[in-house]
């Protein structure tokens, strides 16, 4: 009797793991059986053949610190050509993949990628990838970029939108212990600038089909791009440029709006837009939140208009930080309370002391005093034009 028991338990256990292994290779996403589920959002790698050391170590230590269940890739993975790196690869004064010969710009496309995925590939996590604009300015045709990233075992980027542009757009389900979709993911191309008409409609056409099988309820959804949407503006206040935290954007000073978003900014984005993006999210009433890249020293989230908006840190440190990540936990049970934290990433390889560490958001601090409001406006001005020059110059 023993025996048969074995036997059977032998049996259960065989096609548990057939199971699961089905469901790996046909790259479904789902809860873990403690009723959780991990993104570790990574953004702006941009980095070419020879890569930064850092920007290196920053993926293999989040991976090991986070133990993500899926990673997202924000856009920007390679540097089109520039000149500019020193000290932070095995190759000074030139950064970049693209060079007069095609073949041999995807070939250097495709030993950038393969350095930068490597970690992930190594402990066997799913991943995702938007295209950015650098990724765009490569010159590498999207087809290739995705016959490249077919090659990758856990990568799951596929196109699905059927814009004339042929941008790569795709959703990711989620799936719950019961086997029915929790959470979705949208996966959107904004190529130079944002997304087009055609994208939005196929969002909405495929919101809609979620709905349905839903049972008539919008899938809670989180959105990943390169580049943000205006209506992130919303999340800064006007202020008077010796206040903390001041930034100039049109013409005037602005800095996060401190009721309804915190973080770390280096610029800033002037308030009252709403995108036709945003639009469809509320009509479709799906996203609880949409996060991204693109200018790499921003690390900062807030709400507006019931959606949550996020700039995540860049990875590239031909560049100059902060630099971060961004960990999101889901929970099955209780979906629209997620966590979401920002890591910077300090230190460096070369000192031995490379880490990352929590962003705690403080409050910007006030000054009462005229000499100290004096004192603040100075060292203020000095600090805006220091970023308008790296913006310049970058």
């Amino acid at each position: 009797m023993k025996k048969l028991i074995c036997v059977l338990l032998s049996a259960v256990m065989l096609l548990s793991l057939c199971i699961t292994a089905g469901a790996e290779e046909n790259g479904e996403l789902r809860f873990s059986d403690s009723g959780k589920f991990k993104i570790l959002q990574i953004s702006d790698t941009q980095d070419d053949h020879h890569p930064a050391y850092d920007m290196l170590n920053l993926i293999k230590i989040s991976i090991e610190q986070t133990q993500p269940d899926l990673i997202v890739f924000t856009g920007d993975i390679v540097e089109d050509s520039r000149v500019g790196d020193f000290g932070v690869d095995d190759e000074n004064g030139r950064e970049g993949v693209t060079v007069d010969d095609y073949d041999q710009t995807v070939a250097n496309v495709k030993a950038a990628c393969d350095a930068v995925f490597a970690a992930v590939e190594e402990a066997g996590i799913p991943f995702a990838v938007t295209q950015g604009n650098n990724d765009y300015r490569s010159g590498v045709k999207n087809e290739d970029w995705l016959k490249l990233y077919s090659q990758y075992e856990n990568c799951l980027v596929r196109d699905e939108s059927p814009d004339e542009d042929g941008r790569i757009d795709y959703n990711l389900e989620i799936k719950g212990s019961d086997g029915s979709t929790k959470f979705n993911l949208w996966l959107m191309d904004t190529r130079g600038s944002s997304v087009n008409g055609e994208q939005i409609e196929w969002y909405k056409n495929e919101s809609a089909a979620l709905k349905a099988a839903n049972g008539g309820e919008p899938v809670p959804s989180f959105v990943f791009q390169h580049i943000n949407t205006s209506d992130i503006g919303n999340l800064f206040e006007e202020c008077n440029f010796w206040d903390e935290g001041a930034s100039i954007s049109d013409g005037k000073c602005y800095r996060l709006n401190q009721d309804i978003a915190s973080g770390f900014h280096s610029g800033a984005i002037a308030p009252g837009q709403t995108s036709e993006q945003f639009k469809a999210w509320k009509e479709c009433g799906d996203v609880l939140g949409a996060y991204f890249g693109h200018w790499h020293t921003e690390g900062y989230t807030g709400v507006w208009d019931g959606i949550e908006l996020g700039f995540t840190y860049g990875a590239e440190f031909a560049k100059p930080g902060p630099y971060g990540i961004r960990v999101f936990t889901l929970y099955e049970d209780d979906i629209e309370n997620y966590d979401n934290e920002l890591y910077t990433y300090e230190g460096s390889v070369k000192k031995g002391n490379a880490r990352l560490e929590l962003q705690v958001d403080e409050p910007y601090k006030t000054c009462d005093n005229f000499f100290e409001k004096l004192i603040a406006a100075v060292m203020n001005t000095f600090s805006l034009l220091g970023r308008q020059i790296t913006s310049l110059l970058s």
